[in-house]
């Protein structure tokens, strides 16, 4: 459903924004799927003056125009009839692209001489069909912006196209009074009143109409008024403008007064030229196997029960999908027989899926339009035509009777807070429902007969829900009953699983290994000791209790290389012991890559595991399972951690979350593994829990603002760790530093030796403002003094 903004405005009072009625329409549920700014397209044309028009002097039909524009005189040649000294122009400038023919202007020469651009007409600039002359507008500046001048004369050739979504359950927002009419409810402006206009018919219409009998069900009412002695032609420019935004194109008056009901009112119409209709005429069901040339100008054969319009001559109209070309009004018309039908749903879907035609009218009657506003519908174009087309109408013609949709529904105001969960005022409530056309008499409401989708009383809260915003929802924990049990898992057992889960997601398999390892691994990897002997162990090679999960993967890493698979990547999460009393374990999650990453072939990224594998492994188990982000990376790990290639991640140095690196060569070579082989092991209760706990995690923020990017060298002590150093430019402004990295080191060159350069980035992220030069200087200021005075560093020149 399109529409723009001005046609809204003929139904609703309002000063909203294009931004806030787009906005409130999709929080009403009319989902806007695009805003077409129709002024885009002409931003590069300006008002142009021509000073002369000089024949061409090889061409009769050519004028050399002297053109006044923002760049001074130009020469261009033009063809059109009305190119003449002394007007003003709109004009497309070298460069400068021209919708209607699809083409961007250039600099080029006609008959031998040169010209310098083009002036406009109307259908080139997609404004209307006209093209006989070029655009001669009455006022305007040399140089003016000619979407300003439209802005200011005639604003509805651009004014802004809005589209929205219509879901099956609104048909009344199938028309802009419609949408209207939600947007007063929501309080974005007052809607128009509308009358319905009273024609006086001077003399009876002698087309009369029947209602087969069998046919009642499928229309159970239809209006017919005849007007004779209209002027058929083009229509006014304000309702071509219309159509012709919402992609529409103007036909003659009488057909686009038709497609104008349509989208206005959601009352499909249509018009029969009176001259050609042959007797009367009567509604029925086909018999089938009838044929028809629509006005698609495509041959349609009726299906048995297709519901149809005939005269005497045979079938002139699909009822309720498209009218035929036979009895179809043309610039000739002076006689025009107006209808205005209700015709089911389900009999108007079931005909144009048999003949597979999309109109508006059938999207329309399957949706479901006002059955009451059948006759209105009638009157309302009847003066439209008489009073743009003349005329004179007869009294209208109407077969069957307009059928009673009326309901009405309990109200009942406590229910909107039981079923929504929106404590809104009563009185509120009363004012929202008659605001949408709902007749209030004490406690029950009248559903209007636009409304086919209110169906009972809890389609009252959901129409009072939606009014007052679904946004103001308020989440709220539902209470537990008394018998309803409590988790059965403590939260270091969701810990656990948590764990378990993300490693399977990181690509990792599985291990179930033995508690039991022999003396040799288990000395590797700091046990071993008497403390964490078996008395009566089930075999040598299972003589103590492991001090950690990695022995038992890296021999399952062994024997499954003895076997051909040369990598993998193993996970366990269970037990270690550094005792053997109670209580002397600790659980802990680890992980092992062995050999490659990457599928084999051609195009697979396939390259040695590395340290940063482990350690992006490592951190993503940490963040699933909730520890903070502000963990830093130390030195210090165990001896059978690579010294080098190797880290523990911190909260502060004395709490070790995890740890992760490459194996050292001696253990494998000990374990029998053949590297490379990299790991990381997590302590999941060393991860603090956080104070309160909720269902959710906390908000996210994002800042709109650039976030801007500043770099700094700094020379340092070789033996100076670079993270000392991205600690201390994190703190020179916590407010607004988000972010620091090393990006690159070096040694050797112009530096001293023992000393090196260290690289950072550091990223500020304002939140209440853009920052200035000044702001960002004042920053870089801090993180050299902040660095210089941690580290002892120097800032490189």
């Amino acid at each position: 459903m399109k529409f723009t903004l001005s046609w809204l405005k003929r139904h609703l009072e309002t000063t909203a924004t294009v931004d806030q009625i787009t906005e409130a329409l999709t929080d009403l549920g009319l989902e806007v799927e695009g805003v077409e700014d129709r002024a885009a397209r002409l931003k590069d044309f300006t008002l142009g003056y021509v000073e002369s028009a000089e024949k061409h002097p090889d061409a009769d039909r050519l004028r050399v125009c002297q053109v006044a524009t923002d760049e001074g005189v130009k020469q261009i040649i033009c063809g059109a009839p009305n190119a003449r000294q002394g007007i003003t122009v709109v004009v497309a400038k070298p460069g400068v692209y021209v919708p209607g023919i699809d083409t961007t202007i250039g600099v080029g020469k006609i008959r031998g001489i040169e010209s310098f651009g083009m002036m406009a007409s109307e259908r080139e600039l997609e404004l209307s069909d006209e093209h006989d002359g070029i655009i001669e507008l009455p006022s305007g500046e040399v140089g003016q912006r000619f979407t300003d001048w439209l802005t200011e004369h005639d604003p509805a050739k651009v004014d802004p196209v809005i589209e929205i979504a219509i879901t099956p359950n609104r048909p009344d927002a199938l028309g802009v009074r419609g949408i209207a009419r939600d947007l007063a409810a929501r309080g974005l402006g007052a809607l128009i009143p509308q009358g319905t206009p009273v024609i006086e018919g001077t003399f009876d219409c002698p087309t009369s109409v029947t209602i087969a009998e069998d046919t009642t069900d499928g229309c159970p009412v239809f209006a017919l008024r005849l007007i004779r002695g209209v002027k058929n032609g083009p229509s006014p420019d304000w309702l071509q403008d219309q159509l012709r935004a919402i992609g529409l194109r103007p036909i003659s008056f009488l057909v686009d007064v038709t497609n104008w009901f349509t989208y206005d009112l959601n009352r499909p119409l249509h018009v029969f030229d009176a001259d050609v209709v042959k007797g009367d005429l009567r509604v029925h069901r086909a018999v089938g196997g009838e044929t028809i040339t629509a006005l698609d100008e495509k041959d349609y054969t009726l299906p048995e029960g297709a519901m149809v319009i005939s005269d005497d001559a045979g079938v002139e109209s699909i009822a309720g999908i498209m009218g035929g070309a036979h009895s179809g009004v043309t610039e000739d018309t002076v006689n025009v027989l107006v209808e205005s039908a209700f015709w089911d749903h389900i009999q108007t879907a079931l005909t144009g899926r048999a003949l597979k035609i999309n109109s508006d009218a059938r999207y329309r009657f399957e949706r479901g339009v006002d059955p009451a506003f059948t006759p209105d519908g009638l009157d309302h174009a009847t003066r439209m035509i008489l009073d743009h087309a003349g005329g004179e109408a007869s009294r209208p013609v109407i077969a069957g009777a307009v059928p009673d949709v009326s309901r009405a529904y309990k109200l009942d105001t406590a229910r909107v807070e039981s079923l929504v969960g929106m404590a809104i005022p009563a009185d509120e409530q009363r004012e929202t429902l008659t605001a949408l056309g709902f007749a209030l008499d004490g406690d029950m409401a009248a559903v209007p007969s636009w409304r086919p989708d209110v169906q009972g009383e809890a389609d009252l809260v959901e129409e009072v829900a939606r009014v007052a915003s679904l946004t103001k929802l308020q989440g709220k924990p539902l209470s537990r009953p008394a018998q309803v049990l409590r988790p059965v898992l403590t939260p270091m057992q969701m810990r656990e699983r948590t764990a378990r889960r993300t490693a399977a997601a990181l690509g990792y398999d599985e291990c179930v290994t033995y508690a039991f390892i022999d003396q040799a691994s288990a000395a590797l990897f700091g046990g071993g000791t008497e403390a964490t002997r078996l008395e009566n162990p089930i075999s040598s090679d299972m003589s103590h209790m492991r001090p950690a999960l990695l022995p038992g993967l890296l021999q399952a890493a062994a024997r499954n290389q003895a076997r051909g698979f040369a990598d993998m990547a193993l996970f366990e999460v269970g037990a270690a012991f550094h005792g053997g009393e109670p209580g002397e374990q600790h659980l802990m999650v680890s992980g092992l890559l062995v050999g490659h990453t990457g599928p084999k072939g051609v195009h697979g990224d396939r390259r040695p595991v590395d340290v940063f594998d482990a350690r992006a492994d490592a951190e993503a188990v940490l963040s699933a399972i909730g520890a903070p982000a502000k963990a830093q990376i130390l030195r210090g790990v165990q001896d059978w951690w690579h010294p080098g290639r190797s880290g523990k991640i911190c909260l502060g140095p004395k709490k070790v979350l995890a740890v992760f690196g490459e194996i050292h060569p001696k253990v494998l070579r000990a374990m029998d593994v053949k590297g490379p082989a990299v790991g990381f092991t997590v302590w999941p209760a060393e991860v603090p829990f956080p104070k309160a706990q909720g269902a959710s995690r906390g908000a996210l923020h994002l800042s709109d603002l650039q976030a801007v990017d500043r770099d700094f060298a700094f020379v340092v002590d070789a033996e100076v760790e670079a993270q000392k150093l991205v600690q201390a430019a994190l703190g020179a402004d916590k407010a607004l530093i988000s972010d620091v990295r090393v990006f690159d080191t070096f040694e050797g060159g112009s530096l001293e030796a023992g000393q090196k350069s260290v690289a950072l980035t550091v990223r500020l992220q304002p939140t209440d403002k853009t920052l200035t030069d000044k702001d960002i200087e004042a920053v870089a200021a801090k993180v050299v003094e902040k660095v210089t005075k941690a580290t002892g560093g120097t800032l490189r020149g």
